[in-house]
């Protein structure tokens, strides 16, 4: 172990002596772009020859509608896929004047080379276009960023907080970058957001990878998206021109790796060329919807509400340095405040369930109030998530959460009964399992109309849920990286979803994972609105995927032995609150299904057993080193929840 530690030592020290580039070198580089950047034009026409769009259309009608004291909003929720990738193309081909995009996961499979394409293409049509990503997450190939930082002259690339001024980020630098800067290096930019012209944003959970989109033949998220038009989409343009102006946001001729591709090559163009996809036939029927104002209509305005208060939140860039100035988490307070003042329900939605101190404090001093507020929690199942590491921080203190906190808790199916279609597509019953060793990368209405007859299957590709030490998973694909195995195989669904429902009054749609990374390390964005008839909707979807078919239900378990019953609480209560050798393996609550004639009900009603019936701890899971991992993160991993 000291060998291992004066090794990482010495490799932060080499990396950090040798991590910024001389100003000679930047100058160097930044005129190779100058000399062999991209500066074909397609079009002459002053809107840049935007493609006429409803959506559009729509966001200008309610900025002029719009007053100071009675702004005017209309706001989309992006329920499935397909019309989350589809409005994203629509915008992007009607954009006259700049397109921002901010992310943290940028995936080089058919969605993020579709999106990438076409906004390679908005820039040729002389559109202004910017992209900010999380340099942990995102591209890792520098030959291919210094083909893109002369795809065109009106589009440049950033990478945020990048690991020691490099694009990749191999295995030696990830561990030294975590002995000699741990708390920069862990802060990530977790923020989601497309902006066009001002006029209209888009925020949520989803990244620029094909499992947020539906189209992983192995593993696809529950996710959401909400699209607004109006006053509120100049607050995401004035966020993401925070970002893009901190230090930490970083040209692509200041990366090291990047730089070195840039200066080598001097006479190889690199230029951008239409990319090859897996499945071409699915990306031309996107292309075909998004360009279609019928499908348009139907899919997207229709769903579209009118309202007036909207907020955009967003954390500051560089969150961890100055931790105890306000505005750095101005998301998280904003959701705690709302929390706080609950009255009747908070209905919430997130990918795992670990929740931080002031989180913690809040609900417990709800569940003290004389008539304390419902809570009702849509979380993932072991079965389910992809970050299992995480999940176990969650099994550990289910009791707490439903004695001292109140809290329902539904865990999602992995083939939950309102499967969307659209991932289901051409998909078989009995998808096999992906070789270990398979490319990152590759692969596969209303997301609430069927969920129908899928099965579970597994995935090797780079999972946001998974966190900060998910990282390691995009060097090389391995068993411990994936999700656990199950009983069946197929289309398996992961929740990834982060929305909350307060009193049917107020509802958040954002990145916020509800957890110590989101509050402390990450910085986090999302839209607050106020209005009734979008917060009844919100928290429809959100209770949909609590529904039996969709997900069990977390409970006690019941006492039948009298005496065994109580030692085995107690035992498991001292276990708990152990940081370390918490390794009692019977646990006061488990997993539930309701029986067949019965109705859904609490697991607070007397009734409870009479008709659900526990079904294990981690049901259709398959034994297996998860199970061993997951235990074991449970017994000795308390301390790291932070950064899981």
């Amino acid at each position: 172990m000291r060998r291992l530690l004066l090794l990482l030592t010495l490799a932060a020290s080499l990396a950090t002596g040798g991590c910024s580039l001389s100003a000679a070198r930047i100058q160097k580089a930044d005129a190779v772009v100058a000399l062999t950047v991209d500066r074909q034009s397609t079009c002459d026409q002053a809107d840049h020859c935007a493609t006429p769009s409803a959506l559009i259309d729509a966001a200008m009608e309610a900025n002029a509608a719009s007053t100071d004291s009675t702004p005017v909003h209309v706001a989309t929720l992006l329920e499935d896929g397909e019309s989350a990738l589809a409005a994203r193309i629509n915008l992007i081909r009607a954009a006259r004047q700049s397109i921002d995009v901010q992310t943290y996961i940028w995936e080089q499979d058919d969605a993020g080379k579709l999106v990438l394409d076409e906004l390679v293409a908005a820039a040729r049509r002389g559109v202004r276009v910017r992209i900010l990503a999380d340099q942990l997450f995102s591209f890792r190939d520098p030959g291919l960023l210094a083909g893109l930082a002369r795809a065109s002259d009106h589009m440049e690339i950033r990478l945020y907080n990048p690991t020691f001024a490099s694009a990749k980020t191999p295995p030696l630098e990830f561990a030294a970058g975590i002995v000699c800067c741990f708390f920069r290096f862990n802060q990530r930019m977790h923020n989601k957001l497309i902006v066009v012209d001002n006029l209209v944003g888009i925020t949520g959970g989803r990244n620029y990878e094909d499992r947020y989109f539906d189209w992983d033949p192995a593993f696809d998220y529950v996710d959401r998206d909400v699209m607004i038009g109006g006053p509120a989409a100049r607050a995401m343009g004035a966020s993401f021109a925070q970002f893009w102006a901190h230090k930490r946001a970083v040209p692509l001729t200041h990366l090291r790796d990047v730089n070195r591709e840039l200066v080598a090559d001097t006479d190889d163009l690199k230029q951008w060329k239409p990319p090859t996809y897996d499945n071409p036939a699915r990306v031309a029927e996107l292309l075909t919807h998004a360009a279609d104002p019928a499908w348009i209509d139907e899919r997207l305005l229709q769903a579209s509400l009118r309202l007036n208060r909207v907020e955009y939140l967003s954390d500051l860039p560089g969150k961890t340095d100055e931790p105890k100035r306000r505005e750095s988490r101005a998301l998280t307070r904003h959701i705690m405040g709302l929390v706080r003042n609950a009255k009747s329900e908070v209905v919430l939605q997130t990918p795992y369930l670990v929740m931080s101190r002031p989180a913690k404090k809040i609900f417990s001093t709800l569940h003290k109030q004389p008539d304390p507020p419902r809570v009702v929690v849509s979380t993932n199942s072991l079965a389910s998530t992809d970050a299992f590491a995480v999940y176990a921080m969650s099994y550990k203190h289910r009791k707490r959460y439903l004695t001292d906190y109140g809290f329902e808790i539904y865990e999602l199916k992995p083939r939950p009964s309102n499967a969307d279609r659209d991932a289901l597509e051409g998909q078989p019953h009995d998808v096999a399992t992906p070789p270990v060793n398979r490319v990152v990368g590759s692969g596969g209405g209303s997301r609430r109309g069927t969920r129908s007859s899928a099965v579970s299957g597994v995935d090797t590709g780079p999972s946001e849920t998974s966190g900060f030490l998910s990282a390691g998973r995009r060097y090389g694909p391995s068993a411990r990286h994936r999700p656990a195995p199950l009983l069946t195989a197929g289309v398996r669904f992961g929740l990834h979803a982060k929305s909350i429902v307060v009193d049917d009054t107020f509802a958040m749609v954002g990145t916020h994972n509800f957890d110590p990374r989101s509050d402390h390390y990450n910085t986090e964005s999302g839209v607050i609105i106020y209005d009734k008839r979008f917060a009844d909707r919100l928290r429809g979807s959100i209770m949909q995927d609590t529904e039996p078919g969709n997900a069990w239900v977390i409970g006690p378990r019941q006492k039948t032995i009298p005496v065994l019953s109580e030692v085995n609480e107690f035992i498991g209560d001292v276990s708990e609150r152990l940081p370390f050798f918490d390794l009692w393996p019977f646990r006061y609550a488990t997993s539930y299904e309701l029986k067949p004639g019965c109705v859904p009900m609490r697991w607070t009603d007397p009734k409870f057993f009479e008709c659900y019936k526990p079904v294990g701890d981690f049901p259709e899971v398959d034994v297996s080193l998860k199970l061993i991992y997951t235990r074991m993160i449970t017994a000795f991993g308390s301390a790291s929840s932070g950064i899981l």
